[in-house]
């Protein structure tokens, strides 16, 4: 991408081509909610991200930007959103179009790119503009930021589920196919032995012959083994070569190394930042992904933070981050009333916030403080959202800044999803005043 190009204003319409104003309501909650957006702001923050003497100019901010935005609210994918923005004026119109368009917009993996450059402090922004937003259409109020709850969940990455003997298996694999493309000859590949000993490992463990099972896993573990020692022989004096396997050796060691008990285990290969996290849940004890800490305000559910953590750190010590980016966003130096679990007990946290952790006996004290200890768990059906409607519950984004840029955008398109209900019922509140005043009109003769 070279400088940034910003939308097209064009007073004189063109002859041949439909305008989408033309062809849209525009009472529609997207019509509605472009024109409470502060577009050229993204264009003044993202500035700084584009340079004039690279390659061609990019595409327009607002473009860029509201793609994001759809992509969240509406849960696609990359490709996805971008066939479904050929289809529907209404997604054209919010992204600044004038004119229906029968062309993509962009390569789908644009998105991905665009992404990268931005990175997560970049797009803290979208977040704060559906925040100010909210404040213009009297969906939020001032005053409501003065009570935050805060909560933690964790944002699974999209790989299988972990076993040593399947990543020792793929691993190898991997090495072999390297060591082919290097021109570097190894003794023994262990293709058939390692897969028969994968199949026998499974079906040993599923009849619960666990002797059985972990004798063939250690096989596993010794052909790849095998495999890292030759090709360690075989580069050893070549340091082109040592380069090019540096990093699937590492994790080879890595997993080579790693004991039922041991701590910062690998569990992808594509994915190595993953963590296990322990919830507790009866139907699901261990989750492979990250840890997300969200807030939102305690009355009317608005999300006004939300951070992703590298590593599994106890939910006490992510409240101050948490607690900063929430600062940042409504631009105040301190905070009121915070609402948290009992996880968050030694949060460190009392200068920037007054921390209430709900404990048992909460309920005995007086109905205005237990008015708002009772709001703590609104944050739950909020989670439960932003993994089922808005691609919290499976990350598809690479790397720990994906973790971040995922969480941070699931966020947004939960806002968003809230901003264009308040237009929805005030449309059916209009129709449905018009379909009173036809009733009662009075017949003519």
């Amino acid at each position: 991408m070279g400088h940034i190009m910003k939308a097209k204003v064009d007073n004189q319409g063109e002859l041949f081509k439909q305008e989408l104003l033309g062809l849209i309501n525009t009472e529609h909650p997207l019509v509605k909610l472009s024109e409470k957006i502060d577009w050229e702001s993204f264009e003044e923050h993202f500035g700084k991200f584009y340079s004039p003497d690279m390659g061609r100019p990019g595409k327009p901010v607002r473009l860029m930007v509201g793609l994001c935005y759809l992509k969240y609210t509406f849960d696609c994918s990359d490709e996805e959103l971008v066939w479904g923005w050929i289809e529907n004026p209404y997604w054209q119109y919010f992204c600044g179009e004038k004119y229906f368009q029968h062309k993509f917009p962009i390569d789908p993996s644009l998105m991905s790119k665009w992404r990268s450059r931005i990175k997560s402090a970049g797009l803290e922004k979208l977040l704060e503009e559906t925040i100010k937003a909210g404040l213009k259409m009297k969906v939020l109020k001032k005053s409501q930021f003065k009570k935050l709850v805060v909560d933690t969940t964790v944002q699974e990455k999209n790989i299988s589920f972990p076993t040593d003997s399947k990543l020792c298996n793929k691993l190898r694999s991997k090495l072999v196919e390297k060591a082919k493309s290097a021109g570097i000859t190894l003794r023994q590949s262990y293709v058939r032995v390692s897969r028969k000993s994968l199949v026998m490992q499974s079906r040993y463990a599923r009849a619960s012959q666990f002797k059985r099972a972990g004798r063939e896993q250690r096989k596993i573990k010794t052909y790849l083994g095998r495999v890292v020692r030759d090709i360690e022989r075989k580069v050893s004096n070549e340091p082109s070569a040592q380069e090019y396997f540096a990093y699937d050796l590492n994790l080879a060691k890595r997993l080579l190394a790693q004991t039922r008990k041991s701590k910062n285990k690998l569990y992808s290969l594509h994915a190595p930042e993953v963590n296990c996290i322990a919830k507790g849940k009866s139907h699901k004890k261990y989750e492979f992904g990250c840890k997300v800490g969200l807030v939102t305000t305690a009355s009317n559910p608005f999300i006004v933070g939300s951070l992703a953590f590298a590593g599994n750190p106890y939910d006490g010590h992510t409240l101050r981050e948490n607690l900063e980016q929430t600062m940042k966003l409504l631009e105040v130096k301190t905070l009121q009333d915070v609402y948290v679990d009992q996880g968050y007990s030694k949060h460190g946290c009392q200068d920037i916030a007054d921390v209430h952790p709900v404990r048992r006996g909460w309920r005995k004290k007086k109905a205005s403080v237990r008015k708002w200890f009772a709001r703590r768990s609104s944050i739950e059906p909020v989670i439960g959202h932003c993994k089922q409607d808005n691609r919290m519950n499976r990350n598809y984004l690479k790397g720990v800044e994906g973790d971040k840029i995922n969480a941070l955008m699931s966020a947004c398109g939960f806002n968003m999803r809230k901003l264009l209900r308040k237009f929805t019922f005030a449309l059916i509140e209009i129709l449905q005043n018009l379909i009173i005043a036809i009733k009662n009109k009075p017949a003519t003769a």
